[in-house]
């Protein structure tokens, strides 16, 4: 198993809402390949949705509750990536400790 200061921060949060940690030696195990391929589809819906942002402030027309709708997604979409980016960026600190 993975040293205490080594778990992967995980996506999603465990009982609580706490933060849900992942151990485990083989980052090709079923949960690593689901934590990665959920990270990919946060960061591309993220993508996405930084790429609609124009057109709505854009729109000196948009109502109101579609410019409400746009930040709220926005508000949600950088939760992931900033979570994306702290447990990556845990990731590599423990990386470049072990080389």
């Amino acid at each position: 198993m993975t040293p205490q200061n080594e778990l992967r921060l995980l996506l999603w949060p465990g009982p609580d809402g706490k933060p849900c940690y992942l151990s485990t030696d083989d980052s090709g195990g079923y949960i690593a390949r689901l934590a990665d391929n959920i990270e990919a589809e946060q960061l591309g819906m993220a993508a996405d949705l930084v790429e609609q942002v124009p057109a709505v402030l854009g729109d000196w027309d948009a109502r109101p509750e579609k410019v409400r709708r746009m930040l709220t997604e926005l508000t949600g979409a950088l939760r992931d990536v900033l979570r994306v980016a702290n447990s990556r960026g845990h990731l590599l600190a423990v990386s470049e400790r072990q080389s």
